[in-house]
C-alpha cells in the first residue's frame, strides 16, 4: 500500500540529545514537568491548514454539477441540520471549513479514487470533486455509492427520509462516517429507524464479508479517537455497524467513533497521519467500494 509519491519521506527528526542535569533535584523537577506536559499533549499534532480546492464559497453546492456517472465515483450526501449549525456554516467554504456534511471534502475522495485506480481495473473518476446531493434528488440515483458524514448533527426532513430509503432499497450503498459519542449515535439510529422501521442496525465483526472482500482486514481494534479537540480523557473506541436488507445485503456501513476519511484526506502528510494508519484506512475504503460494486 505504500506509495512514495503519496507518502514522501517526511521522517521526523531524531530526538535531540539532552544535556546532563547537574543535580538530582533538577532532574526530578524536569521529569515532573515533562510528565505533566505529556499528559496534556493532544494525540495528534495540530492540523495543517489546507486551502480550499476549487470549492464554492457558499453553503449550497452548484446547481449544474458535472455528470461523473460514466466512470465509478461516489456522491456525497448533504443533509438538513439544526438551525444553529446551519447558521454557523452559512457562507463558509466546503471541506473542513464548511458544514459538517462536507468534512474532508474534496481531498479524501480524490485520494481514495487514486488508490482504487492503482489497486484495481475499475474505471474510476480521477481528479474531480465528488458530486453532492441530498437524499431524494434524482441525480443521486446515478451513483451506486454515497459518502455520508457527521450524521450526529442531522435532522432529516420527511422527504430526505423517503429519499434515503429509496436510494438504499434500489441497491445504493452508504458509507456513514465521522461521528462519535452516545448522543450522536442515538440521533443517527433514530433517523435510520424512521427510514427503515423494519430493520435494525447491528454491530459488525471481522467475519463479515465487507472486511474480507478484497483485503483481509486483521483487526477492528483501532487506535481510539478523541472527542472535543482530542482531550485525552474523552476516549472513543471505534465500532463498525451495518444495516442489512431482507436478503442480507448491507445497505450501509457505519464507522462509529471513527473517521476513516480523515486518514484518506491527510495521507499526503505523514506527520499528521502516519503511513501505517492511512494504509489501514485505505484498506477499509477499498473494501467498502468493492463490496458496494459486487453486492
Amino acid at each position: 500500500m505504500k506509495d512514495k509519491e503519496r507518502h514522501p519521506d517526511h521522517s521526523l527528526p531524531s530526538k535531540r540529545r539532552r544535556g546532563f542535569l547537574p543535580t538530582a533535584c533538577c532532574l526530578l523537577a524536569w521529569l515532573l514537568l515533562a510528565s505533566l506536559a505529556l499528559a496534556q499533549r493532544p494525540s495528534r499534532p495540530p492540523r495543517p491548514h489546507k486551502a480550499p480546492s476549487s470549492q464554492p464559497l457558499v453553503y449550497e453546492v452548484p446547481k449544474d454539477q458535472e455528470d461523473l456517472s460514466g466512470r465509478f465515483t461516489f456522491a456525497r450526501i448533504r443533509f438538513t441540520m439544526p438551525a444553529h449549525i446551519a447558521e454557523w456554516s452559512l457562507g463558509r467554504p466546503l471541506g473542513d471549513q464548511g458544514p459538517p456534511w462536507s468534512h474532508d471534502y474534496p481531498d479524501a475522495g480524490r485520494h481514495l479514487m487514486k488508490i482504487m485506480a492503482e489497486l484495481s481495473k475499475t474505471e474510476v473518476t480521477l481528479d474531480r470533486n465528488e458530486v453532492i446531493y441530498a437524499f431524494g434528488e434524482p441525480g443521486l440515483y446515478k451513483y451506486p455509492l454515497a459518502y455520508f458524514c457527521e450524521v450526529g448533527y442531522m435532522t432529516l426532513t420527511d422527504e430526505e427520509i423517503a429519499g434515503m430509503r429509496e436510494y438504499c432499497l434500489r441497491g445504493g450503498f452508504l458509507i456513514v462516517d465521522d461521528f462519535r459519542g452516545n448522543e450522536q449515535f442515538i440521533n443517527f439510529r433514530d433517523q435510520v429507524k424512521r427510514a427503515f422501521p423494519e430493520y435494525e442496525l447491528k454491530r459488525l465483526d471481522l467475519s463479515h464479508p465487507i472486511f474480507n472482500c478484497f483485503f483481509s482486514i486483521k483487526t477492528l481494534e483501532l487506535r481510539p479517537i478523541y472527542g472535543h479537540g482530542y482531550v485525552t480523557q474523552d476516549v472513543k473506541y471505534p465500532e463498525f455497524w451495518g444495516l442489512e436488507d431482507n436478503t442480507g445485503r448491507l445497505m450501509m456501513v457505519v464507522d462509529y467513533n471513527y473517521d476513516v476519511s480523515d486518514f484518506w484526506q491527510w495521507s499526503d502528510n505523514n506527520t499528521f497521519a502516519p503511513i501505517e494508519e492511512t494504509n489501514e484506512a485505505y484498506k477499509f475504503g477499498v473494501n467498502y467500494l468493492i463490496y458496494a460494486l459486487t453486492h
